[in-house]
């Protein structure tokens, strides 16, 4: 495992770390979370990511009582959550200081840890201002429970308006951003986001690498009952699939195979290490759900070599969606 500074921050994060979305609390319970968050560390995993709205808090209980099982020392490794969507009434949902400064309390508590690592704003909240949620994140740094903040899924624009703020009064600025990146989903790293990276030293902790299994192949021959897409809860991603734009990126994905083939490896960890070649990206949320599973992902990293120069032409000519950069003039 090699590891990647967050940004032009001092902390260094594996290149591939461990996520709990749609799995702790609905897929992965008790013995099996230790069990998967064991491996990823023994294979040099330091960065376990979380947020409230994962299965309504049960996500952070679950990692949380893996962590006090597994015993590791608190500056070993990395442990996040995110806000916005903490329950149902006015004051557990958004980025108001209110709301961000209770869920990360909660948060505390459910993952059985002293300080956050890392605390997102898991969307943009066009109804507080952004002032009132740098502060909250501000002061969460000052009282030492929380030590970098950052965003989700937020535009170019507004990452720029809270580091401006920040910068303005003199308080800590977001240091990363969590956005969607995998080979049909680039605009945000590869485009919007580009001025940011020397502007803000902005890092990336990208989730959903494999487009939510389509990038696996494992639907080119229809969908598994196994499948994430079968939950409840999740029927969108079954729509998504079963669009015009998703069947056209089904065929891309067997094309993508063959040529992973080719080169002696599984179309899984060519979209892994694709997304990995971009020195932009400071992590690879990996969110496996079974043992076998999260070793054959973290074995993609013995193959980097493989995605050479002409290797990425070809992939690049299968995708067709390279974003357009920003004009420089």
């Amino acid at each position: 495992m090699d590891y990647r500074r967050l940004g032009k921050s001092g902390l260094k994060v594996s290149e591939f770390s461990f996520g709990s979305w749609v799995t702790f609390g609905k897929q992965v319970d008790g013995n099996d979370a230790v069990s998967l968050m064991a491996h990823a560390y023994d294979n040099g995993v330091n960065f376990f990511d979380n947020a409230e709205g994962y299965e309504s808090g049960n996500s952070e209980i679950v990692m949380g009582k893996a962590l006090k099982a597994l015993g590791w020392s608190r500056d070993s490794f990395i442990v996040s959550s995110k806000v916005f969507w903490g329950g149902q009434k006015p004051t557990q949902r958004g980025l108001s200081r209110k709301h961000v400064t209770d869920a990360a309390h909660a948060a505390l508590k459910r993952l059985q840890v002293d300080y956050l690592d890392l605390y997102f704003c898991h969307r943009p909240d066009i109804d507080t201002p952004v002032e009132e949620t740098v502060r909250a994140m501000h002061d969460l740094i000052t009282q030492g429970k929380v030590l970098y903040w950052g965003t989700s899924e937020w535009s170019a624009q507004q990452l720029t308006e809270a580091y401006a703020v920040a910068r303005d009064l003199h308080i800590t600025p977001p240091t990363m951003e969590q956005p969607q990146y995998n080979l049909f989903e680039r605009q945000k790293v590869e485009g919007d986001y580009l001025p940011l990276y020397d502007l803000m030293g902005l890092g990336t902790t990208i989730w959903s690498p494999l487009a939510s299994g389509l990038l696996t192949g494992k639907y080119n021959n229809g969908l598994p009952a196994d499948s994430r897409m079968n939950l409840p809860g999740y029927e969108w991603l079954k729509e998504e699939l079963t669009s015009e734009a998703g069947r056209a990126q089904l065929a891309k994905v067997v094309q993508l195979a063959e040529l992973a083939g080719e080169i002696g490896i599984s179309m899984t960890h060519l979209a892994l290490l694709w997304c990995l070649s971009n020195h932009n990206v400071s992590t690879v949320i990996l969110g496996a759900s079974r043992l076998s599973q999260l070793q054959d992902n973290l074995s993609a990293l013995s193959s980097k070599s493989k995605l050479t120069s002409d290797v990425m032409a070809r992939i690049e000519a299968i995708v067709g969606n390279k974003p357009t950069a920003p004009q420089r003039f």
